[in-house]
């Protein structure tokens, strides 16, 4: 079963429970700061540790003293080091919960470096949350990633295959490294894993005619033709991007694992996708534990092609910025009930066009069987819908069209509340804040000379 989640899921994928520390008395930690004083409201804690060992599987290491001690963590993210070690880590725990101080004393212990923050108070509801401007700003947290390179879990497919761990890192390295405007790097990929991608197409092929909407079809012989979409060749990133960006404006850059909700969906109100390189393991090419370039390129890239399509997905990510954590929430369940794992109708019948689905021989079969409960989708029901991460999904969703998706996004994004509305300016490929009436005097002159040349065309063609 091939899943690709792309999300936190309510803080994490694998959650870990959690009471209560005593924050209020100071620390002074190896190598780090102070720990800041703190009320009886503190929300979290976060940490930022590098491990006396460098080895495989130290974050799984450090990650077990936490549940050890019934720590919630809200937050996890991996990174090179510009310290002596290899790798640090940063973890954003649940200060309510478990027991934190012992938790923190027991990591502090085998580091060879830690530093301690304290969150003093909850945001504000006032506040709003930072979120990038320019597209640029993308490059600031790109790579805050759930896992890094080798830290793969101990279920993976790719667990104790050195070969495979050491792959993983070199597309992190990759995706790290990577900056806007630069040409994503060719990968050369093995004839193992040539051949995984291979598998995986020629089985999804023979469903897409019978299963897949008519979008998505319409753009794949165009992805073989332009791209290099064959069984013993693995497309570039670079030369998908390119295709997507002559199509809808939408792009691909590189990204070396998960993204909390917040920031891939920041990511599509720029039409761009953070994309893995990475394939699956090839002991089992049917399936994946998260997002694989079978999941991208087979799943997402054909949709994103489709004019509709990106304006919906590109809503979804102009709703999310500047957004509560709670409308972040909801938002990111209405991505995974339509961009992930959405059907629609289609002359009658309905289509699969989540990347879920399309890139899930087994999945695409069952989501269009009678086994599935199918729902209309409504932006306010569908965001609080409950769903499983590791097996199919009971309950699917069902769009009349995306142009109606996208008009149910918008007035469900009008709800949200923030004290501004924003909007993308391709030409600068920046967001604006509309939160002035000038403002919104100019960008008004601005749509009547587009409709007026809108009017000019109609006569002619009149």
């Amino acid at each position: 079963m091939d899943r690709g989640h792309r999300e936190e899921h309510n803080g994490n994928a694998k959650r870990l429970c959690v009471d209560k520390m005593d924050m209020n008395k100071p620390m002074r930690m190896k190598g780090g700061t102070y720990i800041l004083e703190a009320g009886e409201d503190t929300k979290s804690i976060t940490v930022i540790f590098s491990m006396d060992e460098e080895k495989s599987g130290i974050l799984a290491t450090a990650l077990k003293i936490f549940s050890s001690h019934d720590v919630n963590l809200l937050h996890i993210e991996s990174r090179p080091s510009k310290r002596d070690a290899i790798y640090e880590f940063m973890v954003e725990m649940d200060a309510q919960q478990g027991n934190v101080n012992a938790a923190i004393e027991e990591v502090h212990k085998c580091a060879s470096y830690f530093q301690v923050i304290s969150r003093e108070h909850q945001r504000s509801k006032d506040t709003v949350p930072w979120f990038p401007r320019k597209i640029r700003d993308l490059d600031r947290f790109a790579n805050q990633i759930l896992s890094y390179g080798s830290e793969l879990d101990s279920d993976h497919p790719g667990f104790t295959d050195p070969v495979y761990r050491e792959r993983r890192k070199y597309f992190a390295d990759i995706a790290f490294n990577y900056k806007h405007g630069e040409k994503i790097p060719r990968v050369t990929y093995s004839k193992e894993e040539t051949a995984t991608w291979g598998t995986v197409l020629k089985n999804l092929k023979k469903l897409y005619k019978t299963h897949a909407c008519e979008q998505h079809n319409q753009v794949f012989p165009l992805l073989i033709e332009n791209c290099g979409y064959r069984e013993d060749n693995v497309p570039q990133l670079q030369e998908v991007s390119d295709f997507l960006k002559d199509c809808t404006g939408f792009t691909l850059r590189p990204v070396a694992g998960l993204l909390s909700s917040r920031d891939f969906l920041a990511g599509l109100a720029f039409r761009v996708f953070h994309s893995t390189q990475y394939i699956r393991h090839a002991s089992k090419p049917m399936y994946t534990p998260e997002p694989d370039i079978c999941h991208e390129l087979l799943g997402h890239a054909p949709l994103f092609a489709d004019p509709a399509f990106a304006q919906f997905s590109q809503e979804i990510g102009l709703a999310s910025l500047g957004a509560p954590d709670d409308s972040i929430e909801k938002l990111a369940t209405c991505y995974w009930f339509t961009v992930e794992f959405g059907l629609c109708r289609q002359n009658g019948e309905v289509k699969a066009y989540g990347a879920g689905l399309l890139s899930s021989f087994g999945e695409l079969e069952y989501a269009l069987s009678d086994k599935p409960e199918l729902r209309p989708f409504e932006p306010p029901k569908t965001g609080i819908q409950k769903y499983p991460i590791t097996e199919y999904q009971p309950v699917y969703y069902v769009a009349e069209s995306f142009e109606d998706a996208q008009q149910r996004m918008i007035k469900f994004a009008s709800n949200i509340i923030r004290p501004f509305s924003v909007r993308y300016n391709p030409y600068t490929q920046s967001i604006e804040i509309l939160d002035s009436k000038p403002q919104i005097q100019t960008l008004v002159k601005d749509i009547n000379c587009e409709v007026q040349v809108l009017m000019d065309a109609l006569v002619k063609l009149g």
